[in-house]
C-alpha cells in the first residue's frame, strides 16, 4: 500500500458506461462511419514498424494515388487531420521570407493564410472572395502576374463554391511560367467531385478522412508533385516541425527507397479505418462516386426550393456537390432551427463558419450519407423545423 495521499479521486462520471447517442451526421463532416469501416477500426492493434503494417500503409498509398489520380511518389497520410495536412503542405513547401499567394472564399483560405504568417512567411497575398463567391481564371493570372516572386498558391476546393475544373487546370500552367506551386485543398471535395492532380497540374493536395471517406477523423491524404519534391529537399533551412517534416515521413512511408525508420507512433487503427474508406471508394469507382454525390447534391437543392428557401451559391455548376449552403428566411434564428432538428429529429445539420458564420446553413451529403432517402429525411426536418420554430415578426 501506498503512503502518498491522492489528492484527485477517480471521476465518478468514468465509473459510468460510455454513452454515445446516435445520430445523422448530415454537417459539414464528420460523417457517419459505415459498419465495415467501423469493424476495420476496431481491429486489434499490430506494431507501427511490423511488416504487416507497411503492406497496410502501402495499399493506402495505392489507394490515395487513386483517388487523388497520380502517380506521385510522395503520396501518404498524415497522423492527424486536415488541418495537419495543411500545415504540412506549407511547413514543408514554403520558406521564410518566400511569397505566398491565397485565394480566399472562406475560413479555410483564411486559415491557411494564417499558418503561412505564423511559420514567418510574412510576404502573404490574398485574394479575396465573398462567401459563396469563385475565382475566375483571369483573376488568378493577374495576381500572378503581379506577384511573379510567388513560389505557392493556394485554392480552397472545399468551401461552397467548387473551383471549376477547366481553370484549376489551366491555373495550374499559367503559374508555372513564375515556378510557383499549386497548392489546393480537397478536404470536403475528394471522392465527390472531380479532382484529377496530374492532368490538372496540382503540385500540392492534401485531403481528410472524415468526409467521403467515412474514417474517423485522424488521417489526412498528401501528395506532392515532382516540381514540389524537388523543392522540399532543396530547402535552405530544415521544415519548423520535426513531426511534419516530409523527408521523415517519407521515409516512414517507404517513398524514398530507403530502410524505413522509426518516426513516430501511428494511429494504427485510424490508418485500419483509412485503408477500409480507400477501399470502399475503389470498389464503387471515382466516376460512380462523383455521379452519385451529384445526383443526390441536386436532388437535395430542389428539394430546398420547394420549401422556399435559398441557396446560397447561385451557379448550380459551382456548387460543392458534397456541402450545399442555403439561407433561411428572415426572422428564423439558425441556432434554434438546428437544435430543433437536432433535438427532435437526431439529425446534425450546421450553420457556416467564417465568414460566413450566421449567414447560411449547411448540410453535408458525403460517401455513406450521399443517398435519396437521407435527403428526404433531412427536408422532412427542415419542413418541420420552419413549422415550429419561433420566427421574428420584427
Amino acid at each position: 500500500m501506498s503512503s502518498q495521499q491522492l489528492l484527485v479521486p477517480p471521476p465518478a462520471v468514468l465509473r459510468q458506461p460510455l454513452a454515445v447517442p446516435d445520430r445523422l451526421l448530415l454537417g459539414p463532416g464528420p460523417s457517419n462511419v459505415p459498419p465495415r469501416i467501423l469493424a476495420a477500426g476496431g481491429r486489434q492493434l499490430i506494431g507501427h514498424l511490423h511488416k504487416e503494417m507497411f503492406q497496410i500503409m502501402d495499399e493506402i498509398k495505392l489507394g490515395i494515388q487513386y483517388a487523388f489520380q497520380t502517380q506521385n511518389p510522395l503520396t501518404l497520410a498524415i497522423s492527424g487531420p486536415g488541418h495537419c495536412a495543411m500545415e504540412a503542405a506549407l511547413l514543408n513547401a514554403v520558406e521564410a521570407g518566400e511569397v505566398v499567394l491565397m485565394a480566399v472564399n472562406g475560413i479555410w483560405g483564411e486559415r491557411a493564410t494564417d499558418i503561412s504568417k505564423r511559420l514567418g512567411m510574412a510576404d502573404v497575398h490574398q485574394l479575396v472572395k465573398l462567401p459563396g463567391e469563385y475565382f475566375v481564371l483571369k483573376e488568378i493570372e493577374e495576381v500572378s502576374a503581379a506577384c511573379i516572386r510567388a513560389r505557392t498558391l493556394g485554392l480552397d476546393c472545399s468551401s461552397q463554391a467548387l473551383a471549376r475544373t477547366a481553370w484549376v487546370t489551366a491555373a495550374s500552367w499559367d503559374i508555372r511560367r513564375y515556378k510557383c506551386l499549386l497548392l489546393v485543398d480537397s478536404v470536403a471535395s475528394l471522392g465527390g467531385a472531380p479532382i484529377l492532380m496530374d492532368q490538372q497540374g496540382i503540385d500540392i493536395l492534401y485531403s481528410g478522412s472524415q468526409k467521403v471517406l467515412n474514417a474517423p477523423p485522424g488521417s489526412a491524404p498528401i501528395s506532392f508533385s515532382e516540381r514540389a519534391r524537388k523543392k522540399i529537399f532543396s530547402r535552405r533551412t530544415k521544415p519548423p516541425s520535426f513531426f511534419l517534416d516530409m523527408g521523415w515521413l517519407a521515409n516512414y512511408w517507404g517513398c524514398d527507397d530507403k530502410p524505413r525508420m522509426y518516426h513516430h507512433t501511428a494511429p494504427i487503427n485510424s490508418f485500419f479505418s483509412l485503408r477500409e474508406g480507400l477501399a470502399i471508394l475503389a470498389e464503387q469507382g471515382l466516376e460512380n462516386s462523383w455521379k452519385l454525390h451529384k445526383e443526390n447534391s441536386l436532388y437535395l437543392c430542389a428539394g430546398l426550393q420547394q420549401l422556399g428557401l435559398q441557396l446560397f451559391v447561385k451557379e448550380q455548376e459551382v456548387r460543392l456537390p458534397t456541402i450545399t449552403t442555403f439561407v433561411l428566411p428572415e426572422g428564423y434564428d439558425w441556432k434554434e432551427v438546428t437544435a430543433f432538428i437536432m433535438n427532435k429529429h437526431a439529425i446534425e445539420i450546421s450553420g457556416g463558419l467564417g465568414p460566413s458564420a450566421g449567414k447560411v446553413l449547411r448540410i453535408g451529403l458525403m460517401g455513406y450519407n450521399s443517398t435519396k432517402f437521407n435527403v428526404d429525411r433531412v427536408l422532412h426536418a427542415l419542413k418541420d423545423a420552419l413549422q415550429h420554430c419561433h420566427k421574428n415578426k420584427l
